[in-house]
């Protein structure tokens, strides 16, 4: 196949999965696709006695809770604790929790789950379910005319970051005498290899180059992803270290996001549902003029 000069030819490096809201993340070399994310990303969330949800921010710990996703249940555990099992087609109570400003229907999960939270993390909190039949959508000031419902993200379904652009980043780090960081410091779902530092900026579509049923699915990258400060921490111990930060702040201030820090960019699904991306999975796109 050869390629335009409108063509950007890229290839699926790592995909990864978040089961509950900021907490860690599962590599995975497949996973099926629809439009409000990678299967399981951001189905569950902690939140706090009113409903708030948590994150990093506030409770840098839950880097420590990883997840591992098995046929029906996701196993959480942690150091110190017993695994935590969740049922993927079981709940309990209906409730109503908020993430940034959207206050939505959900389901918690249970005593049992809201106990080890709160064990693991030192203050009272639960586990919710996102509840599948309502509609969440992205902010139509950067989707269009799409309608791109996604769990509980921040506020779209996927991110995708390009490896050329961790690698930009960790040349500064180090210069700076700082250790390098991985793809999972910014917990994307995509990344992908062949690209330069930040042409994910420059691509306004990404298309899935596929011999099988996968072929037609297409992302359109709408929005840069605005970082706050949970790239400082580190995911293998929780620590806190401004590095990261300081060394974006020497580049990254993104007018297209009123001056705020960004890396990586915010994707919707376009076209594809119910198909699959694969680790290596070749895909094409097209440049923004």
């Amino acid at each position: 196949m050869s390629l335009s000069p409108q063509q950007l030819d890229a290839q699926i490096a790592a995909l990864y999965v978040y089961p509950v809201k900021s907490c860690g993340g599962v590599s995975v070399t497949s996973v099926p696709v629809y439009d409000t994310g990678l299967d399981l990303d951001r189905a569950w969330m902690v939140v706090d006695e009113h409903g708030e949800f948590m994150s990093q921010r506030e409770l840098p710990r839950m880097a420590l809770i990883q997840p591992r996703i098995r046929h029906s249940d996701v196993v959480l555990r942690a150091p110190g604790m017993l695994a935590l099992h969740i049922s993927v087609n079981e709940v309990e109570a209906p409730a109503r929790v908020r993430v940034w400003n959207d206050e939505v229907p959900a389901f918690d999960m249970g005593n049992t789950a809201a106990q080890w939270l709160t064990d693991f993390l030192g203050q009272p909190l639960r586990l919710v379910r996102f509840d599948p039949d309502q509609r969440r959508l992205s902010d139509r000031a950067w989707t269009g005319s799409l309608d791109a419902p996604n769990q509980f993200s921040d506020g779209f379904p996927f991110l995708v970051v390009g490896d050329g652009s961790i690698a930009g980043l960790n040349e500064r780090l180090v210069r700076a005498g700082h250790s390098a960081v991985g793809a999972d410091r910014f917990r994307p779902n995509i990344v992908l290899s062949g690209l330069q530092a930040h042409d994910e900026d420059r691509v306004e579509s990404l298309r899935l180059v596929s011999a099988d049923a996968s072929a037609g699915l297409e992302l359109r990258l709408v929005k840069p992803c605005a970082r706050c400060s949970i790239p400082n921490v580190n995911p293998l111990d929780a620590s806190i270290h401004p590095g990261v930060t300081d060394a974006l702040a020497a580049y990254r201030s993104d007018p297209r996001v009123r001056g705020a820090l960004s890396f990586g960019m915010n994707a919707v699904l376009v076209s594809g549902e119910g198909a699959s991306l694969r680790v290596g999975d070749r895909m094409l796109g097209d440049w923004k003029f």
